[in-house]
C-alpha cells in the first residue's frame, strides 16, 4: 500500500489524524498534509539541541561547564531525567543536552534554553529558512499556559485531564498557532540538515547526531523498523491529544531518510500503545514508498 492508503486506513480504524513527511537525503519525498502547522510538543527540543550544539561548537558555550542546580532551580512538570530529581545535582551542559533528548527531560531542556536563549533558537530557524517552525517558550512556559487556560494554579504538578477534554482542547498548548509549532516538512528538513551538515557547522552536526542516536524509546517510530541493522535516531513528543516522533532512519545500504509523523488523537490518554504503533506503521510505509521508487 502507498503511504496515503496506510494513513487513510489507520485514520479510519482509530479516529486519529496524521500529518506526515518523509524525504530521502539523495532522492524524493512523500507526505500527507506535510505543510500543515502542527503542535510540536517535545519535538521542539530538536531545534533547541541544534542551537546549543552550534553555540558549543563556536565556543560561545562551554560544553563541559558544570551547572549546579538546587531542587528549587528550574522547577517544571516532568517524570524523566533531572526533572524527577529531588536532590541537588551537578551536570555539564553537554550532558544536559543528552538528557533533554534521550529521555525528553523537561528540566534539562529549560536549563539549556536559558543558556542558549529563545531568541537565538528562532533566529537560527529563520536563517535556515524554516520560517514556520517557531518556539514560543520553554517547558515551564508551555505548562504555565495550560495551568492558566484551565485555571489550575501555578504548581509544577497537576492533572492535565482533571478539567475534562473539552476544556483541555481549548488550551493554547494544543493550538498549533499559539504554541511551539512546526510542520512535518520543516522538521524533516531540519533533521536532513543535521545529517548532511547543510548550513550548520560540521562539529555541531556531529554532536547533534551523537545525541539523537541515544534516544531510549523504541515503541513509536522505531517499531516500524524492527531490524538491528537499521539505525533510528529521533525525538518523541507527547501532550494530551498529541503524539509525535521525528527521526532519521539509516539503512545498511547507505540510504538515509528523515521521517516526521505528527498525530492528533481522539483520546487524551498518555498511555496508548495503538497510537504509538501507528507512528511506526506510518513511518515504515513512508520509507517503503521512497525505497520502492
Amino acid at each position: 500500500m502507498t503511504l496515503r492508503q496506510v494513513v487513510e486506513e489507520i485514520e479510519a480504524s482509530t479516529g486519529l489524524r496524521a500529518y506526515v513527511h518523509a524525504q530521502e537525503f539523495d532522492g524524493g519525498e512523500v507526505g500527507v498534509r506535510p505543510d500543515d502547522s502542527v503542535v510540536a510538543a517535545s519535538v521542539f527540543k530538536v531545534p533547541v539541541l541544534v542551537e546549543a550544539c552550534r553555540q558549543m561548537a563556536a565556543g560561545e558555550l562551554d560544553a563541559t561547564r558544570m551547572i549546579e542546580l538546587a531542587p528549587e532551580d528550574f522547577p517544571v512538570m516532568g517524570s524523566t531525567g533531572i526533572a524527577a530529581f529531588v536532590d541537588p545535582v551537578s551536570i555539564s551542559l553537554r550532558d544536559l543536552c543528552l538528557s533533554m533528548m534521550s529521555v525528553s527531560d523537561n528540566r534539562a531542556t529549560d536549563v539549556v534554553m536559558d543558556a542558549v536563549g529563545l531568541d537565538r533558537i528562532n533566529e537560527m530557524l529563520r536563517g535556515l529558512g524554516l520560517t514556520r517552525t517557531v518556539l514560543e517558550g520553554d517547558c515551564a512556559a508551555l505548562f504555565a499556559t495550560i495551568s492558566d487556560d484551565l485555571g489550575m494554579g501555578t504548581g509544577t504538578e497537576f492533572d492535565l485531564l482533571a478539567r475534562g477534554e473539552e476544556a483541555l482542547l481549548g488550551a493554547r498548548a494544543l493550538d498549533a498557532e499559539r504554541t511551539n509549532r512546526t510542520t512535518p516538512r520543516e522538521t524533516s528538513q531540519l533533521l536532513g540538515r543535521i545529517w548532511t551538515e547543510d548550513g550548520i557547522a560540521p562539529e555541531a552536526c556531529a554532536e547533534a547526531r551523537r545525541i539523537l542516536r541515544l534516544q531510549v524509546w523504541p515503541h513509536r517510530l522505531r517499531s516500524g523498523f524492527p531490524d538491528d541493522e537499521i539505525l533510528v535516531s529521533g525525538k518523541t513528543g507527547t501532550l494530551p491529544f498529541v503524539r509525535n516522533e521525528a527521526a532519521v532512519v539509516e539503512y545498511p545500504d547507505g540510504a538515509r531518510y528523515a521521517v516526521s509523523v505528527f498525530l492528533r488523537t481522539p483520546s487524551p490518554a498518555t498511555v496508548s500503545p495503538r497510537f504509538d504503533r501507528a507512528i511506526g506503521e506510518i513511518a515504515a510505509a513512508a520509507v517503503a514508498e521512497l525505497r520502492s521508487a
